[in-house]
């Protein structure tokens, strides 16, 4: 059977395989659709989900829970007059905090004011066990404390303390969902409509993607209800972002792929089935490598890694599912109209022009050497900026736009210089609670310790120290009682952001190896080489370390970011790393398939890319500015993720695959198959693998 020709068996299949593909997702979407809705019940942001699964502070916030009336929410109602507190304010402050001991349960009823030296702030630490562990009752708490306790007239009242910056960025983790999938869906469509340059093909995979992210969501509730997965804002909106990125990639991969069929086979069906034999193959490995790379945070011990790995692997693979039998149902059934008004007749020629992309291959091929080694010494020189990078992010600094749970830290900071506004928790078991809180209070630094709340066998000792949060000398204070008080737990905001720093250098450590030998092993399985799988590998790493270089010159210089988030640099990595080597897989399947064909390794990869570039350059672009929507949201260390992702992909589109590989291919020459049979100088006739259909070098593959 000839090209463009079939039977009546093929035509009946052609008409029933696409229906019945349809008529199973319509069955799938009815089954998982009550779960999908489920998904928003089981996120939670509280602190014990962004933690160390291991470290004291989480072990001391799994034990609060768990004392008699649950977790303690911690609060600072903070009033404050530039020229100094008058005796009214002072009475103001008093009768609201009466107000509020009558409004709620505190520990220990109304508190005592602590005024600062300089007589402009006085300072009420409150703490109350009402919401428990339940974040909707906490939120209530808080923004009833902030209506009762107000200023006026040059008096400023502010509400801080750990229960209410949780209140302030679970605010900004709640704005994630909506915004973040509609911006994320209205960037995608524009570039596809710009891509496409089409009226209708466009809606199609954006649809598809729609419904691959409808299907993560139900499977995501099931993979919590089975497992447990932590599914917190952070981990499901790289989901939804993943599934319209990586979705939209494969899309664009397959459509450009069966555009090119559609010009050979007569029937939309047969022109189908030969796009998905031909992309098919670097489509899964693609997707492999991802998943793969996700997969691995699961040896990380922060929840928020930890969490973000199945989650993300959930988004690909659905969207995987859907782009290999969805997209190609919906495109069979519209048929060749889909493409107009540029609709791609059976037996045309395409339009042959010389492309930016065969300029590009041009000029890598004429001198590769001096290519590659200009790229990799720009590569190198961004990397340095690394050195640039701002330490570790406070948690004050996390917000891009200040709550009021930070301004009321900023007022405490300069009027309280020498003691501690935050408290640091202690949790000790109850038949040693005496000795131990002789021990904090004799230890150097501590300006003062009184005993919590009993029970189940562990009593609660509050901290305050001499030193300001967050300082050098508070975390000398916190190291200093974690050595003292062996079998004892020492816990709070500042302890939590202790064991967030540690344990991110200790999962980069063990989570960036086991990315590279995943990647590694799939591209040896897919190209059947050693070589050009270490080349996409050092590629992906060397754009790492430029896209975080380029981060280090702008996060403080110019965003003026504080800090950088701890798991910046393994998040980083694995999404570069693991996205990253999808275009070197579609660039280096595709230079196979021509070698394969009998072409040379020098016109392999220069065709490779002339057919190839367009659709690299339009799935970077897409995926980039899928990251990019992070950019947008309120906290920095989503804006940081989003920022360096963004910037790695376009890096990795438009001179790592374009001119890098390209070039060190051609200069490698048949080596760069090595050992495999293609690395032989006697090509791929004869060495039993010439089985596989050759493919035509002149077919275009821009979308």
């Amino acid at each position: 059977m000839g090209a463009g020709r079939t039977t009546m068996s093929g035509t009946s299949r052609a008409r029933a395989v696409p229906w019945a593909l349809l008529g199973l997702w319509v069955a799938v979407l009815a089954l998982v659709g009550p779960f999908a809705a489920k998904l928003a019940d089981v996120q939670h942001d509280r602190v014990t989900d962004y933690l160390p699964a291991s470290a004291d502070s989480t072990r001391a916030a799994e034990i609060q829970e768990r004392l008699p009336g649950g977790e303690s929410t911690e609060l600072v109602l903070v009033y404050h007059r530039d020229g100094g507190l008058t005796a009214a304010d002072r009475r103001t402050a008093a009768g609201q905090l009466s107000e509020i001991a009558g409004a709620h349960e505190l520990i220990g009823g109304a508190p005592r004011g602590i005024p600062s030296e300089d007589g402009t702030t006085l300072m009420y630490p409150v703490a109350t066990n009402e919401p428990g562990t339940d974040e909707a009752l906490r939120d209530a708490l808080v923004e009833d404390v902030r209506e009762r306790a107000t200023g006026g007239g040059g008096l400023s009242v502010e509400v801080g303390g750990t229960g209410a910056l949780a209140t302030d960025a679970g605010k900004v983790y709640d704005s994630l969902g909506g915004p973040l999938l509609y911006t994320t869906v209205a960037v995608v469509a524009v570039l596809l409509v710009l891509i496409y340059r089409s009226p209708v093909l466009w809606l199609v995979p954006l649809v598809v993607a729609g419904v691959a992210d409808f299907l993560s969501m139900g499977v995501a509730y099931g993979l919590n209800q089975a497992f447990g997965t932590t599914v917190s804002g952070q981990s499901s909106g790289v989901m939804t972002i993943l599934v319209f990125g990586a979705g939209t990639d494969y899309a664009l991969l397959i459509v450009a792929r069966y555009r090119e069929e559609l010009r050979r086979f007569e029937r939309p069906y047969e022109a189908m089935r030969a796009a998905l034999r031909g992309c098919g193959p670097a489509v899964l490995a693609s997707s492999g490598t991802v998943a793969a790379g996700l997969l691995c945070l699961l040896a990380a011990d922060l929840n928020s890694s930890r969490g973000m790995g199945p989650l993300g692997t959930v988004g690909v693979l659905c969207a995987l599912v859907a782009m290999l039998t969805l997209l190609p149902a919906l495109l069979v059934l519209l048929g060749r109209r889909v493409f107009w008004p540029l609709v791609p007749a059976f037996g045309s020629e395409p339009v042959q022009r010389r492309g930016l992309f065969a300029a590009m291959g041009t000029s890598a091929g004429r001198r590769p050497l001096t290519v590659l080694a200009t790229g990799a010494v720009l590569l190198g020189a961004l990397s340095l900026g690394t050195l640039g990078l701002p330490g570790a992010l406070k948690q004050e600094d996390s917000f891009v736009d200040t709550p009021q749970a930070v301004t009321a830290m900023r007022t405490l900071a300069p009027a309280y210089p020498e003691q501690g506004t935050q408290p640091i928790d202690v949790l000790t078991p109850r038949d040693r609670a005496d000795e131990t809180l002789a021990a904090v209070r004799a230890a150097p630094g501590v300006a003062g310790a009184e005993r919590g709340r009993t029970g189940g066998g562990w009593t609660e000792i509050t901290v305050m120290a001499q030193d300001a949060p967050q300082s050098a000398a508070e975390t000398a204070t916190i190291e200093s009682l974690r050595e003292a008080l062996d079998g004892s737990y020492v816990g709070g905001a500042s302890a939590q952001q202790i064991d967030l720093e540690d344990t991110s250098r200790r999962d980069t450590g063990i989570v960036v190896p086991l990315v590279l030998v995943s990647v590694l092993i799939i591209l040896v399985a897919l190209l059947r080489s050693l070589v050009a799988p270490l080349i996409l590998v050092a590629a992906v790493v060397a754009v790492w370390g430029a896209a975080l270089g380029i981060g280090g010159l702008v996060f403080e210089p110019l965003l003026g970011f504080e800090g950088t988030d701890p798991g910046l640099p393994l998040l980083s990595f694995v999404f570069l790393v693991a996205l990253g080597v999808d275009y070197g897989i579609f660039l280096m399947h595709r230079m196979r398939e021509e070698s394969l064909a009998g072409a040379e390794p020098s016109a392999a990869a220069l065709t490779a890319l002339r057919t190839t570039g367009g659709v690299i350059a339009s799935a970077g672009l897409v995926l980039a500015a899928t990251f990019a929507v992070l950019t947008n949201m309120g906290l920095v260390p989503l804006v940081e993720l989003g920022f360096v992702i963004a910037l790695g992909v376009l890096l990795d589109t438009f001179l790592v695959r374009t001119y890098l590989v390209t070039s060190a291919s051609v200069a490698l020459g048949r080596r760069v198959w090595w050992p495999g049979v293609l690395s032989r100088p006697a090509g791929p006739a004869g060495t039993g693998e010439s089985s596989e259909p050759p493919r035509r070098p002149e077919a275009v593959g821009a979308p």
